[in-house]
Parts: C-alpha cells; structure tokens; sequence
C-alpha cells in the first residue's frame, strides 16, 4: 500500500488512483488491493459491472445476456471502463472520479479518501456512489 510521510499532493493521489484502476482493467485485482486500504473488492466490480455491462443489456434479451455470476468468471468488460473527471472535495481529503464504459459515462463514481494512520497518510477506497 502507498504510504505518504506527509499530506500527498492532488497530483500524487490521482497518479495511484489511476495506477489502481489500470491494475483493475487488466484484470490484476490482487495488485490493485495492494496499492490502496481497499474496501471489499467483490462490492467494487459488482457495482461497475451493474453500472456499465448490466445497464447495457438490453431487458428484453433472454438469451445472451451475462448471468448475475458471470461478470465474476470473465473480467473482460473491465477493459472497457475508463477514469473520466476527478472532482476533489473541499477540503482536499476527498476525490470521487466519474467511470466511462465505451466511452460513456455510467451511472456509478468511485470515490477515494486520503487519511492519516499511525504509518502515515494512504488512500482508502473506493466507495461506490449512484
């Protein structure tokens, strides 16, 4: 996990941001753990694949469409999201970034949290917002 001896900068956090979330496309959902104090991983992909794969299937599909499981088995859609805006918070200790899927913006934002610790300041998150 990134450990900052002082208060890191906008720049700073948005750069392991970013590095999570390539860790996460790619599919590397362990590394991407590692690199932030992360809430529990399997609520994180569920609500982006609720907010971007799931909200693209059509509902009339019968046949086709992913079972609620599958987006767990192939992580492929990942590599469709991207990072869109960084809208920091006032006080600076809070960043939520908007989410893309096929160029588009989805429904769901992960939001990020800097805080101090014992070791020193680290990103927490994400936390999903709709």
């Amino acid at each position: 996990m990134k450990i900052w001896t002082n208060p890191p900068a906008r720049a700073d956090v948005e750069a392991v941001v970013r590095g999570y979330f390539s860790l996460l496309r790619a599919g590397r959902i362990p590394e991407a753990e590692q690199l932030i104090d992360h809430y529990p991983v399997r609520h994180v992909l569920k609500s982006l694949w609720t907010g971007s794969v799931g909200a693209s299937i059509d509902e009339d599909e019968a046949s086709g469409s992913p079972t609620p499981d599958e987006w767990e088995q192939d992580l492929s859609w990942l590599g469709e999201l991207d990072l869109a805006d960084f809208r920091w918070g006032h006080t600076g200790s809070h960043v939520n970034v908007d989410i893309t899927y096929r160029a588009q913006r989805i429904e769901v934002e992960l939001g990020f949290r800097v805080r101090p610790t014992d070791a020193g300041w680290v990103l927490t998150g994400p936390g999903t917002y709709w």
